[in-house]
């Protein structure tokens, strides 16, 4: 190929074809709709999940369980992150920890579980605490603050009708 090759054939604007105007226009007697089959019939519709007849695939693959689009979507995390992660005295939000890149995606609540150690003394404000996360970050001297969740189970629901 020739670097003078490269936009032989195209064209930018091509004319529109003129369908169904006899067969001096090019496009006559079937007028671009080949021979026979659905396709060629006036009124053809097909649904969006039409695999050509065969079974679709959604109907192939198992399906298990349930899943519940209302639920609460809870981002857990440890207290021995939040040792590693933060300083001596420093606050402990949401916002904080998205900046940290701590929590990431969505989610509706955070809670801080239990697991690993503290040493620091963190004023921690989320939405959840284990007995035992409670309970390591007031012995460590810190402060805990649990926050009321955003939206209520009801407000979820009108969010997702909406979208």
């Amino acid at each position: 190929m020739q670097l003078n090759d490269v936009h032989r054939g195209i064209q930018k604007n091509r004319p529109r074809k003129r369908i169904g105007r006899g067969s001096g226009s090019g496009h006559g007697k079937t007028s671009g709709r080949g021979h026979n089959g659905h396709k060629s019939r006036s009124g053809y519709s097909r649904k969006p999940n039409f695999q050509g007849g065969t079974m679709p695939m959604f109907r192939r693959i198992p399906k298990r369980g349930f899943n519940n689009r209302w639920a609460t979507e809870v981002f857990a995390i440890n207290v021995g992150r939040l040792n590693d992660c933060f300083n001596d005295g420093d606050e402990v939000t949401i916002e904080a920890l998205s900046k940290k890149n701590i929590a990431k995606g969505t989610f509706d609540e955070v809670k801080v579980l239990g697991e690993g150690e503290i040493t620091k003394k963190l004023k921690v404000s989320v939405h959840r605490f284990s007995k035992s996360a409670e309970e390591k970050i007031t012995a460590a001297g810190g402060s805990i603050n649990k926050i009321v969740s955003k939206r209520t189970p009801d407000e979820r629901v009108e969010a997702l009708k909406k979208s």
